[in-house]
């Protein structure tokens, strides 16, 4: 079923798949829209009831027209669709919007599966990426932004699946604009999750995403990382069947 929600000053595209199983709430990054689950999707039973959506501004939603948070957006979407709680399942800047919703929400969210996660609050270091991404966004610079980004987070493959989702991103982030607020900061507050949390990372991702899950780990009691070999920031497209099993575990967990 796919519909349009409304959500806090707009409404965003949601797709739900039904099915009498756990819910699993898929956050995509934001240098990719909901698209990026389908290789995952595809290899999970149609019992489990997969939810994901694009955020304001990305694939089949509306650009966003006024303020608004990643995490109420996502809360609205599952106060619309009445699910209690569910597996959230973070990539990247969604991973940080999964860890807002579970210390702002923790009754919704049963387990977290981060892939590659970002986290608001986490001491991000300077480096020569954020200067290059923020000159070439001021000067408008889609074709750069796109080589950039192909570049920094699909360096094992920058090829046509990798490229749509790059693209798509960088044309969201212009429709988008300063609209989205960043989420209440997390990182020093981490300890006080206490569900079921896995991490993957690939081990050809960026040094400083690598350092930021790694200490979102260690400060996550209970957590369990995995870092793939050869693999970058992608991994939904690099590696969706260890996803999927990762999140069948989860799932039987709660069955």
């Amino acid at each position: 079923m796919e519909l349009m929600v409304d959500v806090a000053g707009g409404s965003v595209w949601v797709e739900d798949r039904g099915g009498d199983g756990t819910p699993v709430l898929m956050l995509h990054p934001n240098w990719g829209d909901s698209t990026i689950w389908a290789p995952v999707i595809d290899l999970l039973p149609a019992s489990v009831r997969v939810i994901r959506f694009d955020a304001r501004g990305y694939g089949r939603s509306p650009s966003a027209t006024g303020p608004f948070t990643q995490v109420g957006d996502a809360i609205g979407i599952l106060d619309r669709l009445a699910v209690s709680a569910a597996i959230v399942v973070g990539h990247s800047g969604g991973g940080a919007t999964a860890l807002s919703l579970a210390l702002s929400r923790p009754d919704a969210v049963r387990a977290l599966v981060l892939v590659a996660p970002g986290v608001d609050g986490y001491p991000w270091p300077a480096d020569p990426y954020g200067a290059e991404f923020m000159v070439l966004f001021r000067a408008n610079d889609r074709d750069g932004l796109v080589a950039l980004g192909l570049r920094t987070w699909a360096a094992a493959d920058p090829g046509k699946a990798a490229e749509v989702q790059i693209r798509g991103a960088v044309d969201a982030m212009f429709r988008q604009g300063s609209h989205e607020q960043d989420g209440p900061p997390v990182f020093d507050r981490l300890s006080q999750l206490h569900v079921p949390t896995r991490l993957v990372v690939g081990d050809r991702d960026q040094p400083t995403v690598i350092d930021c899950v790694t200490a979102v780990a260690a400060r996550i009691p209970g957590s369990r990382l995995t870092v793939l070999p050869g693999v970058d920031h992608l991994v939904p497209l690099r590696a969706p069947q260890l996803l999927v099993d990762m999140i069948n575990s989860e799932c039987d967990r709660d069955s």
